[in-house]
């Protein structure tokens, strides 16, 4: 395979006929530097035809920072949110001159330390730090304001405005980081709406598991009218697994699902939903790891994606 050299300041001074030091001074805009608007453009010039990229450890050590945010996902936290959240998040940083660098999967001390040590990061954003640290209810980090305590009341709100009192949580069959926060965030829920605190099962991946794991759950529970999932694919397994089990949704049993995955309109009966903007919060994370006016950037209400399913 062929290989690039990378190109140096000493290129872009051969090319445009000047000094490396006078290039330096052009392409880091230096304003103690006299230099005719003739030879800065040639230098630009010659540095765009060429492909020059500053150095970013020089950067780095110059302005103590790289001009690279890290996002940690951590597994098990990935979903339609997150990746408006990313986009978001990536669109803000761009817009003042920085770069996103996601990083997923399980996170240690000692991997941390190694993309610190590298990379000398502007700021780390740990997705979803609020909820896993302890702070879920901080209305900063979101709580029942705008965070994932009030978008799981809104699901439940839901439901209970539709008459159903007695509703159960379906969760996936895999690990995930946020069971624990979203099911003590039922729990309060409930107690506000003043009903019944709402059972969970697992609603499995295979399809005749998960139709088995509905039929046990609701054979055990019978007084269940409404099934509210953790996420879109989860609601979609217990919608496919009513169905399969002869049971009419939502005459029969109600579902709702969580985060809008976009498949939930694609089904019969459609899937209704909660859509949270995550590009809004991306775009405010943004904002806050770079010390910038966060004004204008308050992040507009969870909703209610109303189709048949209940």
């Amino acid at each position: 395979m062929g290989t690039s050299r990378r190109v140096t300041l000493n290129d872009v001074a051969a090319a445009s006929g000047v000094s490396r030091a006078t290039v330096s001074f052009v392409l880091n805009d230096d304003p103690h530097q006299t230099i005719s608007a003739a030879t800065r453009d040639r230098v630009k010039e010659a540095a765009r035809t060429l492909g020059y990229v500053p150095h970013g450890v020089a950067r780095a050590l110059r302005e103590g920072t790289s001009r690279v945010v890290v996002l940690n996902i951590d597994a098990g936290m990935e979903g339609a949110y997150s990746r408006s959240y990313i986009h978001g998040l990536d669109a803000e940083l761009a817009a003042h001159d920085h770069v996103l660098l996601v990083r997923h999967g399980h996170h240690t001390a000692q991997s941390i330390q190694q993309v610190l040590d590298v990379i000398v990061p502007r700021a780390v954003i740990r997705f979803g730090e609020t909820y896993l640290t302890g702070h879920a209810l901080d209305d900063m980090g979101g709580g029942w304001r705008n965070g994932l305590a009030a978008h799981t009341a809104l699901q439940l709100r839901h439901l209970v405005d539709r008459g159903h009192t007695r509703i159960a949580v379906a969760l996936p069959d895999t690990e995930s980081p946020l069971a624990a926060t979203r099911l003590r965030f039922v729990e309060h829920a409930a107690q506000n709406l003043d009903i019944p605190t709402p059972v969970s099962f697992i609603a499995p991946h295979d399809r005749p598991a998960s139709a088995d794991a509905v039929n046990a759950f609701l054979s055990r529970a019978p007084e269940v009218t409404a099934i509210a999932g953790f996420n879109d694919d989860v609601a979609l397994r217990v919608l496919t697994a009513l169905r399969d089990l002869g049971r009419r949704v939502p005459g029969d049993t109600a579902v709702i699902g969580f985060d809008d995955n976009g498949y939930g309109e694609h089904v019969i009966p459609s899937l209704t939903t909660i859509n949270v903007d995550g590009e809004a919060h991306g775009r405010l994370s943004a904002r806050l790891a770079l010390g910038l006016d966060t004004s204008g950037l308050e992040p507009p209400p969870a909703r209610v994606v109303v189709r048949e399913s209940a």
